[in-house]
């Protein structure tokens, strides 16, 4: 456990303790712009979710970048979990292949890892939509780092 002058770690912390933590975190960021909730987390999976609503292109369907924003947050998170304490995650590539639209409800995107290693990290991320049909199947790759100092 952690005491009251420091910041919990992410290794001591339970994964509901790690969920409220990511969606707690990224308030003022895109993943709160785009409404992503996460709903599980560790490094070997990541879950979220993220509302069709508001994030549509003009004819009214899921827009396929907020597929990609969505499939990037939650292989990041599983990366920076995998990378540790003062460790960071940074993107080296992403891929997406949208398979079908979705004009209402929500898309859940689990990120299941396939490689987790010291210096990179990949995963295999599944979008559906509310009934589980794939909407988007993703492959996200980090590399895994020693986190940046301010001056850096």
């Amino acid at each position: 456990m952690t005491d009251n002058h420091a910041a919990p770690t992410t290794s001591s912390m339970s994964d509901p303790e790690m969920v409220e933590l990511f969606n707690t975190m990224n308030a003022g960021t895109l993943v709160e712009r785009m409404g992503i909730e996460f709903l599980e987390a560790s490094p070997q999976r990541v879950v979220a979710r993220m509302p069709v609503e508001g994030n549509t292109q003009p004819y009214g369907l899921l827009h396929g970048g907020a597929s990609v924003v969505l499939a990037e947050t939650v292989g990041s998170v599983g990366s920076a979990l995998q990378a540790g304490e003062g460790r960071a995650a940074v993107g080296l590539d992403i891929n997406a292949t949208h398979h079908r639209g979705v004009r209402s409800g929500f898309v859940t995107a689990t990120a299941t890892a396939i490689s987790l290693g010291r210096t990179v990290a990949s995963y295999d991320v599944a979008i559906t939509d509310d009934e589980g049909r794939r909407v988007c199947t993703s492959r996200i790759t980090c590399m895994l780092r020693d986190a940046p100092t301010k001056a850096q």
